[in-house]
């Protein structure tokens, strides 16, 4: 779903384990992706996460947990699929990590697994990475 200001948005999540990423992908596709999804209408941006994650890894967001991370956004005429803005939260979770629905598998991915995925989240990678929470 696009914002008001037209640009597609997803909602996405982003957590971190020893230094690795989590990242999905999804059945027919190559690249790897942070979990999450388009907001539905009237949707927040927390009742959005813990719907995808519960949709696609079956497993529970606590929102009250909720941090943003940041806002990445890719702009018109990217030769990936521009414009697109992706908006990232950080959330404590109950559940194990289980794939679900389109998603086809789950992985850990450091720095180095960069190139594994699409360019906006090539961005939070950079941001991670500056961070000091991805090796």
């Amino acid at each position: 779903m696009a914002s008001g200001d037209g640009v597609p948005e997803k909602v996405a999540w982003v957590l971190v384990r020893g230094g690795r990423v989590l990242v999905t992908r999804s059945h027919g596709r190559d690249r790897f992706y942070f979990p999450g999804g388009h907001r539905e209408t009237g949707e927040s941006d927390s009742e959005t996460l813990m719907r995808e994650i519960d949709e696609e890894l079956r497993a529970v967001i606590d929102p009250r947990s909720m941090v943003h991370f940041g806002t990445f956004e890719i702009g018109e005429g990217h030769p990936e699929h521009g414009p697109f803005r992706m908006i990232c939260y950080s959330a404590d979770h109950r559940g194990r990590l289980t794939p679900a629905r389109e998603i086809a598998e789950m992985a850990w991915f450091r720095y180095a697994d960069r190139d594994r995925v699409s360019a906006v989240d090539e961005m939070v990678f950079d941001a991670l990475h500056m961070g000091g929470q991805l090796s």
